[in-house]
């Protein structure tokens, strides 16, 4: 086990009704004007948005307001918000909306009192520093930002995809309904399966040793997903699992299950790229590159894959062949992500193969850089994990 220092100072308020104390959550945190930021149609049809002003309104919290965020949150909007904040003097970006959302939201906070391009945080030039607060009214369960010190924007010039890690950007509160996500398309629901397990493996797929408590609570999230992701998709305003799936959502990425040990990120990385060029949905990219990613690293150690297979998916141990437990294990990720409508081959996201070299020439893996912890990649091995992508990882 490693070292560490851990610290979530997001207040999280969980249950039925919730989206109505925003305002007296802003208030309490001395907040006085917010730029609510959120995506499209769903949010107002929904009557969600009306709600959220209206609990702004009864605090005594003005508000102004900036929708049109994407899947896969662009630049360009970032630049919007960060402009309108300024003339507004707003004091805290208030995301309505999923990870998309919220991501976007983290971006204009950070680059509110920047003077340079904010596009220096999400390529290693400049450092964040005292953004103006985030909080958070989550209605998509996925992409766990609403307790994470992480955001991901693409840029639209060159189609670049990075991420920001910064403390000072995790939410100042969040507001978790699981009633929100009743309405949520299937696809959405498993698409945001995806990258809530999707998290946990890249933590849960480390060198570290020693790490037996908390690869027993990535291992709960992970069953709490195959347990209850199909439930919701047979009955979706059934709020006990819905529950489940959006707490889960967010400690899988708060970094509580993944303090200890080193950790891994590239399948991340990898999807990225798929995500930038072919504008795809972020879960479905992972359940296409996760897979072909375990596939390739399997031999690296396999006793850890074996036990992911035992303990999640219930396989028999076969002591006498444990690549064969190991692999058994991909399989019935493969099976799972299957049977929730999921997309698990290139083809099925439109990829195309005449596409793999510029995706991984992308990652600008030269000079010895490599790419993850757990069995460093160079550009060739991306490569061969995009072309086992191409057959599902079969």
């Amino acid at each position: 086990m490693k070292d560490f220092v851990f610290c979530s100072p997001t207040a999280f308020v969980f249950g039925r009704d919730t989206e109505q104390q925003t305002g007296s959550y802003a208030k309490k945190f001395g907040r006085t004007k917010a730029l609510i930021h959120y995506g499209g149609r769903s949010a107002q049809a929904s009557g969600l948005l009306d709600r959220v002003k209206a609990s702004l309104d009864g605090a005594g919290v003005s508000w102004v307001e900036l929708g049109g965020v994407q899947p896969n949150p662009r630049a360009s909007l970032v630049y919007k918000g960060i402009e309108l904040a300024r003339q507004e003097k707003v004091d805290l970006i208030l995301a309505v909306g999923g990870g998309s959302a919220i991501d976007s939201a983290k971006a204009i906070a950070a680059g509110i009192p920047y003077i340079g391009d904010f596009w220096d945080f999400y390529e290693g030039k400049a450092q964040v520093k005292d953004p103006v607060p985030v909080a958070v009214v989550l209605t998509i369960p996925a992409a766990g930002s609403e307790g994470s010190p992480g955001s991901v924007i693409t840029k639209e010039e060159g189609w670049l995809k990075r991420a920001v890690n910064d403390e000072s950007l995790r939410p100042l509160f969040s507001i978790l309904n699981p009633e929100l996500t009743f309405t949520l398309p299937p696809y959405q629901t498993a698409c945001g399966a995806a990258d809530i397990m999707s998290h946990v493996f890249e933590r849960y797929l480390t060198n570290t040793t020693d790490v037996e408590f908390s690869d027993r609570l990535c291992e709960s999230v992970l069953k709490t997903m195959v347990q209850d992701v199909p439930r919701v998709l047979k009955k979706p305003d059934d709020y006990g699992p819905r529950s489940n799936i959006m707490w889960a959502g967010m400690v899988a990425h708060n970094d509580i299950v993944g303090v200890d040990r080193e950790q891994d990120w590239s399948s991340h990385d990898i999807e990225h790229e798929l995500s930038a060029l072919y504008d795809v949905a972020h879960g479905a990219g992972l359940a296409v590159v996760f897979p072909a990613f375990m596939r390739y690293t399997m031999k690296h150690d396999v006793m850890r894959y074996a036990q992911l297979a035992v303990r999640v998916w219930g396989v028999e141990m076969d002591y006498q062949n444990p690549e064969r437990t190991a692999a058994e294990g991909i399989n019935r990720l493969i099976a799972f992500y299957r049977s929730i409508g999921l997309p698990t081959t290139f083809e099925e996201l439109g990829a195309k193969a005449e596409d793999i070299p510029l995706m991984a020439k992308k990652l600008n893996l030269v000079n010895g850089r490599k790419l993850g912890s757990f069995n460093p990649l160079e550009t060739a091995d991306v490569e061969a994990i995009f072309r086992l992508s191409m057959a599902g990882a079969n």
